[in-house]
């Protein structure tokens, strides 16, 4: 008896469920194009192709003695600042008070000014964004970098996770929801896979007049592509 009921219960699923044929184009989870945003010589460059790096990973780095020597300048320029405010500060009642403003402002600009000087420091190294795997290189130590005009010297992407960008046509859009599954083949591969629509996205393409939707999915080999069936749930 219960055989019968879930076969009965397979049937109506299946008299409820449609197919909805789409393409997909395999992309990274995270992918990022990374530059400096200063200029100067290329002091290291640490990692190539295929390497993999952890967030805050330091990828390459300018030379920047100078900079150090202004920020450790400021620091030093703050910590004089810093004393003489809180020694008007312990007299503050019995001082003009216009005397104590020009300290205090001191005190503050010279903040102000370490502020300044570790941004520009933190400009000359070139750190990972996230857990990655580098897919592109290109550049060397003793290479020379403008922060005008900025160029590409790494770009990274996510170690594993995937994202399966779909296109169906625009007639489906009503049909298809987050959570259809999609069964699909990469192009040359017979094997099948499945997953979930995490994303469908709010316009059509102009060009084509298709649909975009996402689904989730892991070690794929990015730019890849192939093509599928959404189930969707008929009404």
């Amino acid at each position: 008896m219960n055989k019968i009921i879930l076969l009965l219960m397979g049937m109506i699923v299946s008299l409820n469920a449609a197919e909805v044929y789409a393409t997909f184009t395999v992309q990274a989870e995270k992918s990022a194009s990374l530059a400096f945003d200063a200029s100067g010589i290329v002091k290291c460059a640490s990692f190539d192709i295929a390497d993999s790096v952890t967030k805050d990973t330091l990828l390459a780095s300018l030379s920047n003695r100078d900079k150090k020597a202004n920020l450790e300048s400021a620091k030093s320029a703050l910590k004089y600042a810093k004393r003489a405010y809180k020694r008007k500060e312990k007299v503050k009642k019995l001082i003009d008070k216009e005397k104590f403003d020009a300290v205090a402002y001191k005190y503050e600009n010279a903040k102000t000014r370490v502020m300044y000087e570790e941004a520009l420091y933190n400009k000359t190294f070139l750190k990972a964004p996230f857990d990655g795997v580098i897919f592109f290189k290109d550049v060397e130590v003793g290479d020379a970098v403008s922060g005008m005009s900025l160029k590409t010297l790494y770009k990274i992407q996510s170690k594993s996770a995937r994202k399966l960008i779909l296109s169906f046509d625009q007639k489906y859009r009503k049909s298809v929801k987050v959570g259809d599954i999609f069964e699909y083949k990469l192009e040359g591969d017979k094997q099948t896979y499945s997953g979930k629509i995490s994303k469908i996205y709010p316009r059509a393409d102009i060009n084509n007049r298709k649909m975009q939707a996402e689904v989730k999915a892991e070690n794929l080999i990015v730019g890849l592509f192939g093509d599928g069936k959404i189930i969707t749930q008929v009404k």
